[in-house]
């Protein structure tokens, strides 16, 4: 007994302190990032904004939360008809659990949880949903993110470059190997076993990426044939990776646009802010901070530094985006996460096969 206990008491300190490091790492890239910025200015500057802009603003973050919602929207209504409500609160409580655990593709393996909590699918159903939903999302965001590679790598610092190149090969894996998966379970699975092997050799973050691969669907016969189904679909998938664009590149590149020429700067050619910031927050999806905090707005910040954007505005752009497309969600997703007991929803990941 006490040789189990003394094995737990070391798994929740381990766990304590990767917890305490991830935060800590967070903390110091926020410092990186507010550290050149004139507080005082950049107050004064904001608050004196253009009403038209603010109201700017304001409309596009109401559209990008309409195309948010619409991507569950799209997935559920394919199987069955699902309110618009309901989707918005799936959505939002995904939202809040990416910045609970370690990464967003962590937060993406407890939507069967979240989908049998708010509708009637049962267990193969819910898989098939979310599998698909992981595996189109990454998809998009992995192809999004190389083709901002490929224009821009040349202007991109070594270290910068090196990361985002590692998180888009992550994202390109994880989508390619989940839509395998709907359709072809055998050979994925022997993929998932050489992809997690793989990334368990990577110096420092090794362990951390192979989880990450862990915690992607795991789909049996029945729920394969479902995403199958779902994922042949023009009326299923066409809606879905329009709603991805919007709430990933069309909408979050108005807003940065909008607020980035207010404050007086400018980005060029500005029709490429879609792909840029698809391919600057890509660091999302590795598991160095609970939802990417301050990792994302460091490498989001470096990477418009390099393309041009003065040192003193990029950081406030990066903040004002990611604090209503990203942080704004996540807190409104506490509210329908409250009536949820998120610690069981937390434990049951282990019994998701």
């Amino acid at each position: 007994m006490s040789g189990a206990g003394d094995g737990t008491g070391r798994r929740n300190w381990r766990k304590t302190a990767i917890t305490v490091v991830q935060w800590a790492v967070a903390l110091g890239a926020f410092w990186y990032v507010a550290r050149q910025v004139d507080w005082d200015a950049t107050a004064a500057e904001l608050l004196g904004l253009d009403p038209l802009v603010v109201v700017g603003v304001l409309a596009v973050t109401a559209l990008e939360f309409g195309s948010r919602f619409s991507m569950w929207y799209a997935l559920l209504n394919g199987r069955e008809r699902t309110s618009l409500g309901t989707t918005a609160r799936i959505d939002l409580v995904i939202k809040f659990v990416n910045h609970v655990v370690p990464s967003k593709a962590s937060g993406h393996s407890v939507a069967p949880l979240v989908l049998r909590y708010y509708t009637d699918a049962d267990w193969t159903e819910a898989v098939s949903v979310a599998g698909l939903n992981t595996g189109l999302y990454a998809a998009l965001y992995g192809l999004t993110a190389l083709a901002g590679l490929a224009v821009f790598a040349p202007r991109l610092g070594s270290g910068w470059l090196l990361v985002i190149l590692l998180s888009t090969g992550v994202y390109l894996a994880a989508g390619a190997l989940v839509l395998l998966a709907g359709r072809r379970m055998d050979v994925a699975g022997r993929l998932a076993s050489r992809l997690e092997g793989a990334l368990g050799r990577v110096p420092r973050v090794g362990d951390r990426l192979a989880s990450v691969a862990g915690s992607l669907p795991s789909f049996t016969a029945d729920s394969a044939s479902v995403f199958r189904a779902l994922s042949t679909r023009p009326s299923v998938v066409v809606p879905y990776a329009l709603g991805w664009a919007g709430t990933l590149m069309v909408f979050p590149a108005l807003r940065v646009w909008l607020v980035l020429t207010a404050l007086g700067g400018s980005f060029s050619p500005a029709v490429l802010l879609p792909v840029v910031l698809v391919t600057a927050y890509s660091v999302t999806v590795l598991p160095l901070t609970p939802g990417g905090v301050g990792v994302a707005e460091a490498s989001a910040t470096a990477v418009f530094v390099s393309l041009g954007v003065t040192p003193e505005l990029a950081p406030v752009v990066i903040l004002v985006d990611r604090s209503l497309g990203v942080y704004l969600p996540a807190l409104l997703g506490w509210l329908p996460a409250a009536n949820l007991d998120m610690a069981d929803v937390l434990a049951r990941r282990g019994d998701e096969g």
